[in-house]
């Protein structure tokens, strides 16, 4: 199997190093990993592209390559430009933090998945939660790295994919905060959302005088309801989220209709 590894957090993120060793166990003795990540962290871009400006492509070493871009540039000067062929697979990770409810909308990392699924191609977006039980583990990815491999499996092996669709799957995972050793299992969650959680702007004024703001976020051990990606994750849980990159509310379609359409 030939697969393209990407992230959000750049190219030498510790995420990525776990994400490789994922990949490589995936792919087999007579597989292909590439990667091709951003040369700098890219946290909170989304689905971006570098649509206005050139991206400069630097080789790191053998089918490793770093873009001056976007997760989704990546995605895209990988199949365009870097590889010989078409991967067979794209993992985009493994994010430092969790990408569950609102955090989805703003992450790279789902960028890059985006922008595979809208390919043609199956990809998977993986993020670890930190929390009090897993920072100050030697490798706060451990939940991730020994559960990673399983993981990917279980989606290839047995989830949907529909490549064939104009808007195909991609798949959301999120591993809990805590050890390896205390995570319960997977569950199949949707997207949640934290009620009392946003971004917003810190102001403040550097000693010349100007001002400048920061986004922050919000606390993250707040549960998302019953069955969802967060709550399944504070809970213990392995979060896998089918996704696509339809944003139309099918919900509500057919009530703009009957009002509308006359």
């Amino acid at each position: 199997m030939r697969i393209l590894i990407t992230n959000d957090d750049g190219i030498n993120a510790p995420g990525l190093k776990v994400l490789h060793a994922i990949a490589t166990d995936i792919a087999g003795p007579n597989g292909e990993v590439w990667t091709v990540a951003p040369a700098f962290e890219q946290s909170g871009v989304g689905h971006c592209i570098s649509y206005t400006q050139p991206m400069m492509v630097s080789e790191f070493g053998p089918r490793r390559f770093a873009v001056e871009g976007a997760p989704a540039d990546c995605v895209l000067a990988a199949i365009g430009d870097i590889m010989p062929e078409r991967p067979d697979l794209i993992l985009s990770g493994i994010n430092r933090g969790n990408n569950a409810a609102e955090n989805t909308l703003y992450s790279g990392t789902i960028g890059a998945a985006i922008e595979a699924a809208l390919q043609g191609l199956p990809a998977i977006a993986m993020s670890q939660y930190f929390g009090p039980e897993n920072t100050k583990l030697d490798n706060p990815f451990e939940a991730a790295a020994a559960h990673g491999a399983k993981v990917v499996r279980k989606l290839l092996n047995n989830a949907p994919w529909d490549q064939d669709a104009d808007y195909s799957l991609f798949y959301n995972v999120n591993f809990p905060p805590c050890p390896a050793s205390d995570v319960k299992g997977m569950r199949a969650a949707v997207q949640g959302y934290r009620t009392d959680t946003f971004f917003g702007t810190q102001p403040f004024t550097s000693p010349s005088g100007r001002n400048y703001l920061w986004i922050k976020g919000g606390p993250q051990d707040v549960p998302t309801a019953p069955g969802s990606d967060a709550a399944v994750n504070l809970d213990g849980y392995i979060s896998l989220t089918p996704m696509r990159a339809d944003l139309t509310a099918h919900d509500v379609i057919d009530a703009l209709r009957m009002d509308i359409d006359k």
